[in-house]
């Protein structure tokens, strides 16, 4: 597989460190393995669901946190006490950790482990101050520019 050298990014942007971080990340995600399987899906206009299969972990042994901009979601099994003797094992418990991005003003609303599943509920909490809001428009000047007309030109 090709590697891309994205530093020349970091040379000629200033203020963009944070895409080019994001560029780097996903060059690397290429060659991270599918383990475990998770699925994204979009539950309402401005929330998210992650569910990830966590088959053979209880909640003690899963952890999830959010840092630097994004959510980290990490399992290590607890040693087994009684070795067991297994004909086939199928169920992967090994050790792990997924890192998903989280665009600006995403938050973690919560996480629940049921049926050997973990599902992270994420919602966008747009500021007010960024949020779209409509102007009206009067028919006479604003009374800020009635009563002194001069002080603006000065």
């Amino acid at each position: 597989m090709q590697a891309f050298d994205f530093s020349p990014l970091y040379r000629a942007a200033v203020g963009f460190d944070r895409m080019a971080d994001l560029m780097d990340r996903v060059a690397a995600d290429v060659a991270q393995p599918t383990y475990p399987p998770y699925n994204i899906e979009k539950t309402a206009e401005d929330a998210y669901r992650i569910s990830i299969a966590v088959a053979g972990f209880s909640p003690d042994e899963l952890t999830v946190e959010v840092k630097e901009g994004g959510l980290y979601v990490s399992a290590k099994r607890a040693p087994e006490t009684a070795p067991r003797t297994y004909l086939h094992r199928g169920i992967a418990t090994r050790a792990f950790e997924r890192r998903f991005a989280l665009a600006d003003h995403v938050k973690v609303a919560g996480a629940v482990h049921e049926n050997g599943m973990l599902h992270i509920d994420l919602i966008r909490e747009t500021p007010e101050a960024l949020k779209p809001r409509r102007i009206e428009i009067g028919v006479t000047a604003p009374k800020a520019l009635e009563k002194k007309p001069e002080a603006l030109h000065a």
